[in-house]
């Protein structure tokens, strides 16, 4: 691609989109910017790229912005089916995600992860492991870190773990990574994708272009990520709780690869079944680039969680809360739950995805949950679920902040309060991390409120 002759429109200028405006200047090329949100970060983005010589769209014109450039290069956060990437691909205009932007200069071979759950906490154990390896290892992708970001850090010679959404795959053709790892599919992010059809179909495109020197990772427990082998050109592993399969897998309390021991699943710094999970697809991620094994064992023994996922914030009264912000789908939700070891209040809501959230209630009944605090704008839709599966410990509200502190109203000491929404943020917040760290802010207010002797406060591991 030839930059200094070609007008490129970069839509959507968060994280993502203000590195794609960056890496575009950097080659000469002509460079609009477009974004219907207001917000700060938004605004300082965009200020600083036009002070480069990019140039800011207004609404009224974005049809002649459309029009008079050559490439669309399209946020995570705007769907395919957006009016305006449908008005390039009329007129047979190239369209390009900032992924896929990146992944045509990426030099470094990459680990791809994808799937519903366990993506970032698998990416962050494999990236973790190449360091403790003495690689230079970077972790991109989804994870927060644009792939335009590391495209001119990384050479043949460095390894780039890469977290892929199914947002991202929409407009990812390029990739081909040396080990790609599936973790799981559950029902996820159809109120975008609309169908599970189209959900999986998104999430398999990480493999076609896979060929015989390079490894699938697949998870041989969830029929549907098994089922990828079948067309796969690539070699294929697997990784399993269940059984012991060419790959990683768990057997009498010990995480192997092929038929060697890694590490007791009692050494992992990161606990619950769905971490094990994690550990068995970076093992054979690792396993596969010829990493180690005391290597291995010694990184996940010392690592610490990914922040938001299932984090342990703080103690108040003798009542812990537990941060699982990033569980925005009913299958991390009962996760999450599955690892609290006292009685629990859930706070449950936010924008709703698509789900049907029968399943959540029927799977909790025999949990530790003894309170659902539901808020948000799909409270009325957890509720209607809550009633279906004869549900009654319920309290209804509107707001994050108030849902908060009734559950710190209702948790009794012993007991704990789980923010575990089973829904996106973006009712009331830019993303899982910054309703997560108004969680903190509100519980850390608590503390302050009632003294000192109320208990520990502090982020663990």
């Amino acid at each position: 691609m030839y930059f200094k002759n070609q007008k490129f429109l970069v839509a959507g200028i968060s994280k993502s989109g203000a590195a794609s405006g960056a890496f575009l200047l950097d080659r000469g090329a002509q460079v609009l910017l477009y974004d219907d949100l207001a917000a700060d970060g938004v605004k300082k983005a965009m200020t600083e790229l036009a002070s480069r010589g990019a140039r800011i769209v207004r609404a009224e014109e974005l049809s002649a912005a459309a029009e008079e450039c050559d490439v669309l290069v399209l946020s995570p956060g705007i769907p395919i089916d957006h009016e305006l990437p449908v008005a390039f691909r009329k007129k047979g205009k190239r369209i390009l995600g900032e992924a896929e932007l990146g992944c045509l200069y990426l030099r470094a071979p990459v680990v791809a992860v994808t799937g519903t759950n366990g993506k970032t906490t698998t990416v962050t154990m494999i990236d973790e492991i190449f360091r403790a390896a003495g690689e230079h290892s970077f972790a991109c992708g989804n994870i927060g870190v644009p792939v335009v970001s590391c495209a001119d850090k990384l050479g043949y010679d460095d390894i780039a773990g890469m977290e892929v959404s199914s947002f991202q795959l929409e407009t990812l053709s390029s990739i081909r990574p040396h080990v790609a790892v599936v973790t799981n599919i559950a029902e996820d992010h159809l109120d975008r994708h609309y169908s599970m059809e189209n959900y999986i179909f998104l999430k398999s495109k990480l493999l076609r272009n896979m060929r015989e020197s390079e490894f699938a990772v697949l998870n041989y427990d969830d029929p549907t990520v098994r089922s990828f082998a079948k067309d796969a050109r690539c070699a294929v592993r697997y990784f399993s709780v269940r059984e012991r399969v060419e790959g990683a897998y768990l057997y009498d309390g010990g995480l192997y690869f092929e038929n060697e021991k890694i590490a007791d699943v009692s050494s992992l710094s990161l606990k619950g079944e769905h971490n094990v999970k994690n550990a068995l697809a970076a093992i054979c991620a690792v396993k596969l680039m010829g990493v180690g094994s005391g290597v291995i064992a010694q990184a996940l023994a010392t690592m610490r969680g990914v922040r938001h996922r299932i984090e342990w914030v703080g103690e108040v009264n003798g009542v812990a809360y537990i941060d699982d912000s990033k569980g925005t789908n009913v299958d991390a939700t009962l996760s999450a739950v599955s690892c609290m070891e006292a009685d629990t209040v859930l706070l449950l809501g936010g924008k709703d995805k698509g789900y049907d959230y029968d399943k959540l209630f029927a799977d909790l009944k025999d949990s530790r949950v003894v309170q659902y605090v539901l808020y948000g704008e799909n409270r009325f839709k957890l509720l209607n679920s809550a009633v279906r599966q004869n549900e009654s410990r319920i309290t209804l509200c509107a707001d994050f902040d108030l849902a908060v502190h009734i559950g710190s109203m209702t948790a009794k000491p012993g007991q704990c309060v789980l923010l575990s929404p089973a829904s996106s943020s973006f009712d009331a917040f830019s993303g899982y991390e910054e309703r997560g760290e108004r969680f903190e802010k509100l519980v850390a207010g608590m503390r302050e409120a009632c003294g000192e002797q109320s208990g520990s406060f502090g982020r663990g591991g």
